[in-house]
C-alpha cells in the first residue's frame, strides 16, 4: 500500500495518467486497456495477500493480487467451512470482479459481488488512504461486518470508478451448507416465460434458491431447416409457429435448473414447493427430478453431467464455489475455431426489468439482427441470474483475419438496438423505457455512459464535479466509467 502512495504521489506531481488493474483478466470488458492512450498501467496483481478469512463470522479480507484460484486453495488447505461465490471463468481477482460489478452463480446475497463486499482501503489520488465503513474507526473489530459505518458511504464511487486505488477489500462469504440440490422445471409455450419468470422472482426473493439457469430444449431444433427458416425470417417466428414447432416435436419451449442450498431435508421440501408453485401458475409445466449432493463434494462429483437423470446444462463447479476454466473452451468451439482458442471475446449486457414479456420484447428486438457482415459471429443470448439482465455476448475466432471492424459494428448496432425509439416503455409519464448496459469495454464505455441522461445527464455532471474535487490533476484512470477529469475530458467520445 506504501508504494502504491508513493506511485501515486509522483504521478499527481507531474500529471502521469495511472490505469490500474487488479489482475488484467477482464478480457470481455477490455482486460488491462486503459480509456485513454498514453497511460501508465499500475499493476497490482503482486499484492496477493490473503490477509484473513473468518469461517465463524463468514468474511475474507483479501488484496487486490489475489485470484479467486488463490482464495478456494487457501480455504481448502485450511479445511475452512466457507464458499466462495465465483464467476466464469474464475482466474480473476475477487477485488476487480466486484470492483466492475461481476456476478457468481450460488445464494442471493453472494453471486451480487459488490453488494456482498464489506469494507475497503483505498488510496487517493493525493496519496492519502481512506478505509471505508467501521475501517473507519480505528480498532474496530467489525470492518468486515458493517460496510456503512457513520454518515454517507462513499464506497459505492470506487466501483465501476476512478475515485481511488482500492489496495484492500473485505467479503462475506456463503457458509458451508450441509448439501446441494438441482432440479429442473420445463413450461410448454412460449408465452409461459411470464408466469415463469414470476414464479423465479417469488422464489429467488424468498431465499429459497440460488441462481436460476436459464435454457430452451428448442435447441434441439438446430438441424430443421423449417425452423431454421422461421427463425431467420424478419421478426422471427410468431408465438403460434414457435409453440406448433415445439408441440409437434414434443419439446416445450423453456426450461429452468433450480438450485437450493442448505440442509437436505429443507432442499427437498423446498423443491417440492417450486414444484407445486409451477403446477399452479404454469398449466403443463414438467418437473424433473435432479440429485442431491452432500457437501462437502469431491472433484468426481462435479464431473455430474454424467449422473445425472436428465441432460443438464448447469455450470456445476462455480455453483459449488469452485473457480474454473472451462468457460473459455466452450467459448471457443462456439466461435467455430479449428483448435477451440478464443481469440475475441466481448459482452454487451444491457439490464432489462425481471418481467417475462420483456424478456420476449427484447429477444424480438435483437431477433433481426445482425445484418450480413455480422454473419460470422455467433449470438449468446440468456438469462442472467435473477431474470433481471438479459445479454448479448459478441465472440470471434482466429478463423477471421481481422474481427475488429464486425465487433465494433456489433457493438454499435446493439447500443442502436437500445434506444427508445424501438423499446415502448412502463415509464412516469408515457415515457419510452430504454435499456443501459451495466458493465463495458473501455471503448464503448462513453457510449454507454451517455445513455444514463435523466437531468440532462446530472449523473455525469456530478460525477464530473466529484472527480475535479478529490483528483484535480486527472491522474487516476482517466475515462473509466465513462467519468472523465477536466483534463482530459476533451478525449471523451460522446
Amino acid at each position: 500500500m506504501e508504494q502504491v502512495q508513493g506511485i501515486v504521489r509522483i504521478a499527481n506531481r507531474y500529471k502521469i495518467p495511472l490505469f490500474t488493474i487488479s489482475t488484467g483478466k477482464n478480457f470481455a470488458y477490455g482486460g488491462p486497456s486503459p480509456n485513454l492512450r498514453g497511460c501508465v498501467t499500475l499493476d497490482l496483481k503482486r499484492m496477493n495477500r490473503i490477509l484473513e478469512v473468518n469461517e465463524d463470522r463468514n468474511f475474507a479480507l483479501v488484496e487486490p493480487g489475489v485470484t479467486y484460484f488463490d482464495l478456494y486453495r487457501y480455504i481448502q488447505e485450511r479445511d475452512l467451512k466457507v464458499w466462495i461465490d465465483c464467476p466464469d471463468p474464475g482466474w480473476g481477482s475477487p477485488v476487480g470482479n466486484a470492483l466492475d460489478h461481476g456476478v457468481g452463480y450460488t445464494m442471493q446475497a453472494f453471486r451480487d459481488h459488490f453488494s456482498a463486499h464489506c469494507g475497503m482501503e483505498v488510496v487517493l489520488a493525493n496519496g492519502e488512504v481512506l478505509r471505508t465503513g467501521m475501517g473507519a474507526l480505528p480498532g474496530a473489530g467489525s470492518w468486515q461486518e458493517y460496510k456503512h459505518g457513520f454518515g454517507p458511504d462513499p464506497s459505492g464511487l470506487f466501483g465501476q470508478g476512478n475515485f481511488g486505488i482500492v489496495t484492500k477489500m473485505g467479503f462475506r462469504l456463503m457458509p458451508q451448507p450441509e448439501a446441494y440440490y438441482i432440479g429442473k422445471i420445463s413450461v410448454p409455450k412460449r408465452l409461459d416465460l411470464i408466469p415463469m419468470v414470476k414464479a423465479l422472482n417469488y422464489l429467488s426473493d424468498s431465499g429459497l434458491i440460488g441462481e436460476p439457469l436459464f435454457g430452451t430444449p428448442m435447441n434441439a431444433l438446430r438441424g430443421n431447416a423449417d425452423f431454421r427458416a422461421v427463425l431467420a425470417k424478419p421478426g422471427g417466428p410468431t408465438d403460434t409457429e414457435f409453440d406448433r414447432f415445439a408441440a409437434d416435436n414434443n419439446l416445450h419451449a423453456w426450461e429452468v435448473e433450480l438450485q437450493f442450498y442448505g440442509p437436505e431435508r429443507t432442499n427437498l421440501a423446498n423443491w417440492e414447493y417450486a414444484k407445486d408453485l409451477f403446477r399452479q401458475r404454469v398449466p403443463g409445466a414438467r418437473a424433473y427430478e435432479g440429485k442431491s449432493f452432500r457437501i462437502p463434494v469431491s472433484r468426481e462429483q462435479l464431473l455430474v453431467k454424467n449422473e445425472m437423470p436428465y441432460p443438464s446444462s448447469a455450470p456445476y463447479d462455480p455453483a459449488f464455489g469452485v473457480p474454473n476454466l472451462k468457460n473459455w473452451r466452450y467459448l471457443g468451439r462456439a466461435a467455430g475455431s479449428p483448435d477451440g482458442k478464443l481469440t475475441g471475446d466481448a459482452g454487451f449486457y444491457p439490464i432489462i426489468p425481471r418481467q417475462g414479456q420483456e424478456i420476449l420484447k427484447f429477444q424480438r428486438i435483437f431477433g433481426d439482427a445482425p445484418p450480413g457482415h455480422l454473419s460470422a459471429h455467433e449470438y449468446r443470448r440468456r438469462n442472467r441470474a435473477d431474470g433481471r439482465a438479459h445479454y448479448t455476448r459478441v465472440i470471434f475466432s482466429n478463423r477471421l483475419p481481422d474481427a475488429r471492424i464486425p465487433l465494433h459494428l456489433a457493438f454499435r448496432q446493439g447500443t442502436q438496438r437500445t434506444r427508445p425509439s424501438r423499446i415502448a416503455g412502463h415509464g412516469r409519464g408515457g415515457g419510452r423505457a430504454r435499456l443501459g448496459d451495466y458493465r463495458s469495454p473501455p471503448v464503448y464505455q462513453d457510449i454507454v455512459a451517455s445513455a444514463y441522461s435523466f437531468g440532462e445527464h446530472a449523473l455525469r455532471r456530478f460525477h464530473e464535479t466529484l472527480k475535479d474535487a478529490v483528483d484535480p490533476n486527472g491522474i487516476l484512470s482517466p475515462g473509466r466509467g465513462g467519468v472523465w477529469p477536466a483534463l482530459h475530458r476533451k478525449h471523451r467520445r460522446v
